[in-house]
């Protein structure tokens, strides 16, 4: 949006509507008709080149826009893991009870992301581990790619031969250099519901690192697969059991055009709160949103904090039988596209929500405002955490105060009331 290079790239003409649709509300209109946008709205690439040493912009005081300098540390799936790997040796390094381990030297409060390997890096590392339980099943993906694209699964070594040029040394080379991937060990016993795989995205908007201060939407949604989930190696081949994106289950028959194969997060909220019980539910919800807070945490230090930026993630959580949430990865652009009515309507209502945070009362954008809205214009959002208020509120508390997972104080009967709930986990 805008006129920066006239690189700006939009996905779909829905998305471009919809923005429209809040600049003309705002009365940002007129000032698009001067060619001087003070606010952009921009693809991943469109920010590399914004920022970029050799051909960057300066921007000034009045112009704001949708990405960090280096979102990747969060939104590359190996650059994600590497990330909460150093995170959390950091904080053993410093004696925190965040960083315990059982007797068996694993984290129990940490262990939120599935074991990964980075490729080809990490092969001989890989091997060693698959060998200590040769029946696990392991999901691959390019770690640059999004909507299922490249993903496959294996359960033998010989199925990624094909990029392995020296098996007898097992030295692993890519067959292109430039494309990494990174193999996780797959969630064979996820929460299923009808049968079915799912998963959810959950959108947190982050308006500064440092200090960290994000706002978690109340308006998610579960994505179904069509078919039903069978951990059976006959069907490690069929996307439609295992991969729970839109860009895929799409294509298969027996998608439903209607309600799109998704579930509102309230709606999985009811139907576990009838099926497991309301605490273990809430319990569940703590624990995904303090996952959320740990992996911003994690990037915190090495994210480019500039001044001019916000970014609306699209994360995807797992749920296992256990009600164990599992982080899968972090997305830098959400797909805005509508599959359905309810699509539209939460995606039109997500970005009139995120712009009101981003620039609040509709004024001309100021890149040296404190960032800290008035609760009435969050709309659906909610702060999910306030480092500075998080500070402010005393030394850091024993993580198993709150189930063995959160720390710090919130007040969850307020959810109950339909009230924000600040958080001030450490």
């Amino acid at each position: 949006l805008g006129t920066m290079a006239g690189k700006v790239k939009w996905v779909t003409d829905i998305e471009k509507s919809v923005l429209i649709n809040n600049f003309e509300k705002r009365g940002w209109i007129q000032v698009a008709e001067n060619e001087d946008w003070n606010f952009y709205w921009m693809s991943v690439q469109t920010i590399r080149n914004v920022f970029s040493v050799e051909t960057g912009y300066r921007l000034s005081d009045d112009q704001i826009v949708n990405h960090f300098p280096n979102h990747y540390e969060l939104t590359r799936k190996d650059l994600m893991v590497k990330n909460i790997k150093r995170y959390r040796k950091e904080l053993e390094k410093e004696g925190s009870p965040l960083a315990e381990k059982d007797e068996n030297g694993k984290y129990i409060y940490l262990d939120f992301v599935p074991v990964t390997f980075m490729l080809p890096a990490d092969y001989n590392l890989f091997v060693e581990e698959f060998r200590k339980n040769p029946s696990s099943t392991w999901i691959m993906k390019p770690c640059g790619k999004a909507q299922g694209k490249g993903i496959f699964l294996i359960n033998k070594l010989s199925q990624i031969k094909k990029w392995s040029r020296d098996s007898k040394t097992s030295s692993f080379v890519s067959q292109s250099s430039k494309e990494a991937y990174v193999i996780s060990l797959y969630i064979n016993n996820p929460l299923l519901i009808g049968g079915k795989k799912f998963d959810l995205r959950l959108y947190v908007l982050v308006s500064t690192y440092r200090p960290l201060r994000c706002y978690m939407y109340k308006l998610g949604f579960c994505r179904f697969c069509t078919v039903k989930y069978t951990p059976s190696t006959s069907e490690l081949d069929n996307m439609f059991v295992h991969l729970t994106n839109v860009a895929i289950q799409k294509h298969g028959d027996d998608y439903n055009h209607i309600h799109g194969g998704k579930w509102t997060v309230s709606n999985l909220r009811l139907y576990l709160e009838s099926t497991r019980g309301k605490e273990v539910t809430n319990k569940l919800f703590d624990e995904i949103h303090w996952i959320i807070v740990q992996s911003l945490k994690a990037v915190a230090p090495v994210m480019n904090n500039d001044k001019h930026c916000f970014e609306c993630y699209g994360y995807d959580i797992i749920i296992d039988d256990k009600l164990k949430p599992w982080l899968i990865e972090v997305n830098a652009s959400p797909s805005l596209t509508s599959s359905t009515a309810n699509d539209r309507i939460l995606k039109y209502n997500l970005i009139n929500d995120t712009l009101n945070i981003a620039v609040p009362n509709g004024e001309i954008p100021d890149c040296k405002w404190n960032k800290s809205p008035p609760k009435e214009v969050l709309g659906n959002y909610e702060v999910l955490y306030d480092e500075e208020m998080a500070q402010s509120d005393g030394p850091e508390r024993d993580p198993r105060g709150r189930s063995g997972q959160s720390t710090g104080a919130k007040g969850s009967r307020a959810r109950d009331l339909g009230k924000p709930v600040l958080t001030t986990w450490k």
